[in-house]
């Protein structure tokens, strides 16, 4: 994977590799509040260059632009809107997208920084705000087309108009079900890990060792790079058992030792403002060891047991007995594709382990019990029930309604969303520099008569080192 990708999964805009911008810059374009910046553009622009082999349309800036000035209209609107972003879910975010890069690089930090040229600390800080627009942007996207709904007739409609040359040819495809369960860590592995925590406590109290050291020592999830640091959040973000603790906390306190679905942690209040808190924690986890697998392994292979002689529903024991955090439990066990947004697989789209267990399922049938990882390593069991399988097949309205019904609901919002950009440019102020008006994509972006262009040494900036 080369740099211009990786530094895309960190935001869809800024500086390229990690580096300030320490050049003149221009703004090209305004959208109310929002400037955007040729950098920004030269950047997007290098990506799509970066992702195909062939030659790039001419007009790709034009349509580059054209999406850029969407998402700043976006943004503009959310702000107008008061759409929330918290820091909690930025922070979240980002530490993601780092954990993924650093993947691709075997967890390696020192590999990480000289590929970017500073310290993961300060990538996140260069990044944190590009994402919290990409968020805002999507958050106001969502909210515009979410009343958007299509009925079975304009289903109908969608399809009947759709050249019979032109439906989509169908691979063979699968909808599968699973049943999740997290095994659980025995009592003395618990009380080891709440030991550990007490300990770390006492040092940490008697000054021999800072909170900051010990969270980056010892804790389990991503804040352990910024010394246990999660950053400035409101009421409602933290799971129930850690914010009751962390709200009754002083600040500069530290808290008993707290459990939740998570682990156990120490929670340090670092600041209080208004509603809003910042917290640090120390997080472990206790480890699950092969006789704890293996007591949950009897325990849910006598649950799909009882699935085969019909004691109970496939969909009743995911409700009854299954893992709420995975996203199948609350769409009745129903797995989805990742690529397609939809619960149907092709073989290749599935897990390995799952094309296995499935290959010679019958319909409504069960596998054994497998093991994997969930999203953020910890160890699960499941078993998976074969829903249905189609053979390969040009599209047809009774065989395929689901995909086509989606089809119609995104080509109708996707109308929806156009209709209300139109309205909004009409009533925002827009300006963009007159090199881009022969792109035919920026029309509607000038037909207001309020619409006023930027150019010249008027248009230029300079960004600071």
């Amino acid at each position: 994977m080369n740099k211009i990708v990786l530094f895309f999964l960190l935001a869809t805009a800024g500086s390229a590799f990690g580096q300030q911008r320490a050049v003149i810059d221009e703004v090209i374009a305004r959208v109310g509040g929002e400037y955007i910046l040729l950098s920004e553009l030269e950047e997007r622009y290098a990506l799509e260059q970066s992702q195909t082999n062939d030659s790039l349309p001419p007009d790709i800036r034009c349509a580059i632009l054209d999406q850029s000035l969407v998402g700043k209209l976006l943004y503009n609107q959310s702000k107008l809107d008061s759409i929330e972003v918290n820091d909690a879910e930025v922070e979240q975010q980002l530490n993601a997208r780092i954990d993924r890069i650093l993947s691709y690089m075997g967890g390696d930090v020192n590999q990480f920084e000289d590929y970017y040229g500073q310290s993961i600390t300060a990538t996140k800080e260069q990044f944190r705000e590009d994402l919290r627009e990409q968020l805002a942007v999507d958050r106001m996207r969502a909210s515009v087309v979410q009343e958007v709904k299509v009925t079975p007739a304009e289903v109908k409609n969608f399809f009947a108009q759709i050249p019979y040359d032109s439906l989509p040819y169908f691979n063979s495809e699968v909808e599968v079900g699973e049943l999740v369960i997290k095994p659980e860590a025995n009592d003395s592995t618990k009380q080891v890990v709440i030991a550990r925590l007490d300990t770390l406590r006492e040092q940490i109290l008697a000054g021999t060792i800072t909170f900051e050291d010990a969270a980056r020592q010892n804790s389990a999830d991503g804040s352990a790079r910024g010394g246990g640091d999660l950053g400035w959040t409101k009421r409602g973000k933290f799971v129930a058992e850690f914010e009751a603790a962390a709200y009754n906390l002083d600040p500069g306190e530290i808290s008993q030792v707290v459990e939740t679905e998570f682990g156990y942690h120490l929670i340090r209040l670092d600041g209080r403002r208004g509603n809003s808190i910042r917290v640090s924690h120390i997080l472990l986890q206790p480890e699950i060891t092969e006789d704890d697998l293996e007591k949950s392994r009897h325990y849910l292979d006598s649950i799909a047991n009882l699935i085969r002689v019909d004691t109970f529903s496939f969909s009743y024991a995911v409700k009854r007995f299954g893992y709420d955090k995975v996203q199948s439990y609350n769409n009745d066990g129903r797995m989805s594709n990742p690529a397609s947004g939809n619960t149907f697989f092709e073989i290749g789209d599935l897990d390995p382990d799952v094309y296995f267990a499935i290959d010679e399922l019958k319909i409504d049938s069960l596998s054994e019990v497998m093991e994997f990882r969930g999203p953020t390593g910890d160890p699960l069991l499941r078993i998976v029930q074969l829903r249905s399988r189609s053979s390969p097949h040009r599209a047809t309205l009774s065989q395929d309604y689901a995909k086509i019904q989606d089809a119609t609901k995104n080509a109708k919002q996707q109308e929806y969303l156009s209709d209300w950009i139109e309205r909004r440019v009409g009533s925002t102020f827009v300006e963009i520099d007159e090199r881009y008006h022969a792109c035919p994509q920026i029309k509607i972006w000038l037909e207001d008569s309020r619409k006023i262009t930027v150019g010249g040494e008027n248009g230029k900036i300079v960004t600071g080192k």
